[in-house]
């Protein structure tokens, strides 16, 4: 055990010392001044996140994946399809509703939308989208059909939407989209899917194995698009304090209660559905049950820790950055945005585990090295785009449309795996670090360069720019793999049908 987590801390502090050494770095230019307080803060916030990093990925090992592969092997060697369909659409509900993101989100339009009705409404959202994308693996439905689908009845709704003038709704609808596949919800449903389909995948087990993620991304934008079309009023948005002071003396112990909290909740509806399925179905061994024990406690402190660190030292951060780079020339700010963006999906927890499980079911076809680069990019690319957007003041949607457009119609030129692991990178790469640290980022910049009044619309919505950009860069990179092993395949051929005959060896 020691040995694996002193390897998962190494793998960590990787991750992490980039964006801390950014942040160090900037600190000691004309850009950004933080104070003694800050940087001390925000130095132990980066060890914490390194450890929280280590203690939660080894507590996914152990735990969260075992758990989603068993009850997904457990679920479908029953072979009662209702069943599986009411456990899976029951946990998509529930763990989404736990999720703390959601939580957070909901509270910034509790003055148009009650936050119950919000956080149920983006839960049966992702319980039926679940099923969906359970129902595929059944009867072996491409993925690429479902989100064209999909996309093409979201985008109708936001049509809708637009013309009863609920603009504001559209950052909103496409953020949900990103936070509700939490740290905690990702390595379980990618696990339940893998379970699922190693018993009926079929000859595309591979490809079957991905696309949770991707459906479950879907069904909280088409959820709060239907609640915008029909919502009145306008989204009204008051500036948080993000003064790191505001985390000292009593209200540390705040944060840390509630966070500890919303953690053991999440964790607590997946054990206790796991439990009810161990005692009426899974049956697995008393030595198997310690080891899941022993991951689940750890996969607590370790996101607890990670959240606590977040809160404490690089909200407050991600906000001074975004007001500091602000101030200077937009070329600046863009460029730091776009190197920001590319480190900070590393100290992603939930994308190392995409990524381990993406090298494992393709037996290292697509390697975690591969899936890092080209999800570095996306995220970058993203931020970068999304300070633009801040700068120049336009709507969300002249990103969207053609991104989305373009990510759907590579899915028809590209195998079916990549695609599936295209989309569930979107919704993976948008996790807690990006909520806490990048759209803090986007709401200082927002702040100084357009008001308080245009950060609904201009500064939300980046979330949405970083579930969407790794679609379009992972599977352009299979694009370009398939294009090239085409060309050499042609001029192999072309070189066979030139030769001359007479260097042709008859061997009859």
């Amino acid at each position: 055990m020691g040995r694996f987590l002193l390897l998962k801390l190494k793998e960590a502090m990787t991750s992490v010392l980039p964006v801390s050494l950014i942040v160090i770095i900037l600190n000691f230019t004309s850009l950004v001044a933080l104070t003694g307080v800050e940087l001390i803060v925000f130095c132990a916030s980066t060890v914490a996140l390194i450890i929280g990093i280590a203690i939660f990925n080894l507590g996914s090992d152990l735990a969260m994946t075992p758990m989603g592969a068993q009850i997904g092997i457990g679920l479908t060697k029953s072979g009662r399809l209702t069943m599986l369909i009411g456990v899976c659409f029951a946990m998509g509900v529930m763990v989404t509703v736990a999720e703390p993101d959601l939580s957070v989100l909901a509270e910034q339009v509790s003055q148009v939308i009650d936050p119950t009705t919000l956080i149920v409404t983006v839960g049966a959202g992702v319980g039926l989208f679940l099923v969906f994308a359970i129902l595929k693996i059944v009867f072996r439905k491409t993925l690429s059909s479902m989100l064209l689908f999909s996309y093409m009845m979201l985008f109708a709704l936001l049509t809708l939407m637009i013309i009863n003038g609920n603009d504001d709704f559209i950052p909103l609808s496409f953020d949900s989209g990103g936070v509700t596949t939490g740290p905690i919800t990702v390595p379980f449903i990618m696990a339940l899917g893998i379970g699922i389909a190693a018993t009926l995948g079929g000859k595309n087990v591979e490809e079957n194995s991905f696309g949770l993620i991707a459906m479950c991304s879907i069904g909280p934008m088409l959820a709060v698009t239907i609640l915008g079309i029909s919502a009145s009023g306008e989204i009204t948005y008051t500036l948080a304090d993000y003064s790191m002071e505001t985390y000292f003396g009593k209200e540390l112990i705040t944060v840390i209660w509630d966070t500890a909290k919303e953690v053991a909740i999440a964790l607590g509806l997946i054990v206790a559905f796991f439990a009810i399925l161990q005692f009426t179905l899974l049956k697995l061994p008393r030595k198997k049950l310690i080891q899941i024990a022993i991951g689940i406690g750890m996969t607590f402190f370790g996101l607890v820790i990670f959240l606590i660190a977040v809160k404490i030292g690089y909200m407050p951060i991600g906000y001074k950055l975004g007001t500091g780079l602000a101030e200077s020339s937009p070329v600046v700010m863009t460029v730091i945005s776009f190197i920001l963006g590319v480190v900070v999906v590393l100290a992603e927890p939930a994308v190392h585990v995409l990524n381990k499980q993406v090298e494992e079911i393709t037996e290292g076809t697509v390697s975690k090295r591969s899936m890092m680069i080209a999800l570095s990019l996306g995220v970058g690319l993203s931020i970068g785009l999304s300070v633009i957007r801040i700068i120049c003041d336009f709507s969300i949607l002249y990103y969207l449309i053609p991104g989305y457009f373009i990510s759907l119609g590579l899915s028809f030129f590209v195998p079916g795996l990549y695609t599936a692991i295209a989309f569930d990178s979107g919704g993976v790469a948008s996790g807690p670090l990006t909520s806490s640290f990048i759209l803090p980022f986007a709401v200082g910049a927002c702040y100084v360069l357009q008001g308080e009044a245009n950060i609904m619309s201009d500064a939300f919505g980046i979330v949405a720019m970083v579930a969407m950009t790794p679609l379009i860069t992972i599977q352009s990179l299979s694009f370009r793999s398939v294009m090239s092993k085409r060309v050499s395949e042609g001029r192999a051929i072309r070189r066979i049908i030139e030769a001359d005959d007479e260097q042709i060896i008859d061997f009859m």
